[in-house]
């Protein structure tokens, strides 16, 4: 107790108590801009290296506290001997007692603290030697799936060799190990789920490997040891390890394709899930949450910024006192008439991307209504042309905007016309730089304006050598083009009937069924994901399991799963995890205009579909409006009368034709 009441009286023990009490505020601080930022940051990989930046600042910001306050040790200087023989002697007067004041207990959280990080650094000690228990323990995988796993290694660009292994003692896929990186299988997953879902699942743990994620996470949890104390290092962590998810689970959809069935894998594994975790595994996020933003249903705004405690006093501060500057409602109503035309979203579409975007992508986004959606349109648009997803870098993006400001540079008139809206940049943000450039300012003996010719040895889709001619016949600066790339000769659209798949439009009623996919669980339950909010108990429904059909009702919705209870046992030889797939029955709309649902059909947009003319030869692209959805038949607003015929097939590679022949 001697030592460490005299540990107590140093001035290391006062500037670190000090250093713990000023970093309640300063980790709010930091804790409070992340929440901001949040609010306007949308791709994963920007949101988790601005919650990793935040968790860095805070332990700069206690460090830089710590030597700020720590005063500076003065060199000892002698005491004369005199002092000490009459100090010895009880000579000097009594010293006056000290007055207490509270910042002389700060140096007493000193040692509590010290006492909280060394507990919870043996709490991670042992956490990696039960790592290494379970890793000794595991079960070697069939080589089949060893080898599948190299494969699916190969594909994402991993180099370091993996393990892949099974034990009981987890309940999901985890990662272990860094310097020999291994992934855990819970036992029996590997024959007890489809192998299209397996491989999503192994690429999203590669993709932890790839990028390093169980150091990360090591680092992350020397953090939160050192600063237990203070919620917001809590919550920022929470984020760390959300977003973390979400990036790998990115990787898995730009590689696969198919966002849905890997959500069903997700789904699957929801039913295995228990809350014991390896302590120092590369894991984390909330799996519901994860699956609906999969499903492109984003958490609402509020439990997506759930600070520490502190910080949220702060923001609702805040907020209320800005609350007198918000417009009235008129004027809000106007403002949001008029956001499309003046937002950013709409010089993103008629400029930065208005050479590449196809037209099914614009008319998507144009049917587009909220901020959030087209903030995820626009982070999709770019990852599926991302040629190393899964990459802090963007190389298509960062290419075509250096084209962008290259030809702003380059090919600007005198006139004032932007460079990216001429010719010659057209050309330059489409095909890139080109092979060669025969330019002739002055003209030529034969030609008497000036003229270049640009010439592209191989053009995708197009063909070799292909030549490109600009003329400024006018003088002035502005050339145009006299050779499109893109119009070869014959260019015309013929599309074979027996390859099309053609429907009649009607009127009548038209049952509302909402298809959904799940797995089978114990005692007659099934899990489904809810495609939105339109089911609720009570509504019957049609499971396909196998080969054979069940009827069924939904028992309960909730944490955005479905419940289904079959209304008799299940057929003989399903097994619980069985893939299912339902069709729940929603209502029945009566006396309205429906059809068949196109291939590209969204519910409640605006979209087109080729319309068979009625000599039957053509068809003609014709813009219509859709409404309300069923699993293979959609409502139509506007834009088709009953009794017409339309392509139900995939045309969107024909859209900018217009009209396309029928043989």
């Amino acid at each position: 107790m001697n030592v460490l009441t005299h540990w107590i009286q140093t001035p290391a023990a006062r500037a670190l108590g000090w250093t713990l009490f000023h970093f309640l505020w300063e980790g709010i601080a930091i804790a409070a801009i992340l929440a901001v930022a949040l609010v306007f940051l949308r791709g994963s990989r920007v949101r988790y290296g601005a919650a990793c930046v935040a968790l860095a600042a805070m332990l700069v910001a206690c460090a830089g506290t710590f030597i700020r306050v720590m005063p500076d040790q003065p060199a000892p200087r002698p005491v004369p001997i005199k002092r000490l023989a009459t100090a010895a002697a009880g000579n000097l007067p009594p010293a006056a007692p000290k007055p207490f004041r509270a910042e002389d207990l700060l140096p007493w959280t000193a040692p509590v603290w010290i006492a909280g990080v060394l507990l919870l650094h043996l709490r991670t000690m042992a956490g990696w030697l039960a790592v290494r228990r379970l890793r000794r323990s595991a079960l070697a995988v069939p080589p089949v799936w060893q080898e599948r796993l190299a494969e699916l290694a190969e594909g994402v660009r991993l180099s370091v060799p993996v393990a892949l292994l099974e034990t009981c003692r987890v309940d999901v896929p985890v990662v272990i190990g860094y310097l020999r990186p291994a992934i855990l299988m819970p036992l029996g997953l590997l024959a007890g789920m489809p192998t299209d879902h397996l491989e999503a699942i192994l690429l999203h743990e590669l993709a932890h490997i790839r990028r390093r994620d169980y150091l990360v996470n090591l680092l992350q949890t020397v953090a939160e040891n050192l600063l237990f104390y203070h919620p917001a290092v809590w919550w920022i962590s929470g984020v760390i390890r959300a977003e973390r998810e979400n990036c790998c689970d990115d990787l898995v959809v730009a590689v696969r394709g198919d966002a849905h069935r890997y959500a069903v894998a997700l789904t699957a594994l929801e039913s295995r899930r228990i809350t014991g975790e390896p302590a120092l595994a590369a894991t984390g996020g909330d799996l519901m949450k994860r699956i609906h933003r999969l499903l492109d249903r984003p958490e609402p705004p509020h439990a997506a910024l759930t600070p520490a405690f502190s910080a949220g006093l702060i923001l609702v501060t805040a907020a209320v006192a800005l609350a007198a500057w918000q417009p009235n409602p008129q004027e809000q109503v106007r403002q949001q008439k008029g956001a499309v035309a003046a937002s950013p979203y709409r010089k993103w579409l008629t400029e930065d991307v208005a050479y590449i975007i196809t037209a099914r992508e614009g008319a998507a986004f144009n049917a587009l209504t909220t901020d959030d959606e087209r903030e995820k349109f626009i982070e999709q648009f770019w990852l599926r042309r991302d040629p190393t997803p899964g990459t802090v870098e963007n190389e298509m993006k960062e290419e075509h905007y250096r084209r962008i400001a290259y030809t702003n540079q380059k090919y600007s008139t005198p006139a004032g016309l932007p460079g990216w809206k001429t010719d010659r940049g057209r050309v330059y943000i489409t095909y890139g730089p080109p092979d060669e450039i025969e330019s002739h300012p002055s003209g030529s003996a034969t030609v008497a304006f000036p003229y270049e010719q640009w010439m592209y040895r191989h053009i995708a889709g197009i063909g070799d050598n292909i030549i490109v001619a600009f003329d400024d016949e006018g003088r002035n600066g502005e050339y145009h083009m006299t050779k499109d790339p893109s119009v070869r000769p014959a260019d015309k659209a013929v599309v074979r009937l027996d390859a099309l798949w053609p429907d009649t439009v009607k009127r009548g009623e038209m049952p509302r069924r909402l298809r959904s996919a799940g797995s089978l669980m114990a005692n007659g339950l099934i899990a489904l994901i809810a495609p939105d909010g339109e089911i609720q108990p009570g509504q019957t429904a049609v499971v396909m399991l196998g080969k054979d059909t069940a009827s069924a009702r939904v028992a309960r919705v909730e944490n955005g799963v479905v419940m289904v209870q079959l209304d008799a046992p299940p057929p003989a030889g399903a097994q619980v995890g069985d893939l299912v797939d339902a069709a729940v029955n929603i209502e029945t709309l009566r006396d309205v205009v429906w059809v068949g649902r196109p291939a590209i059909a969204r519910p409640n947009s605006t979209g087109t579909v080729f319309k068979i003319d009625p000599d039957g030869k053509t068809a003609t692209l014709v813009p219509v409006r859709f409404g309300r959805h069923s699993v293979n038949m959609i409502e139509i607003v506007s834009g088709l009368q009953p009794g017409d015929r339309i392509i139900l097939s995939d045309m969107s590679a024909y859209a900018h034709f217009g009209k396309v022949e029928i043989q």
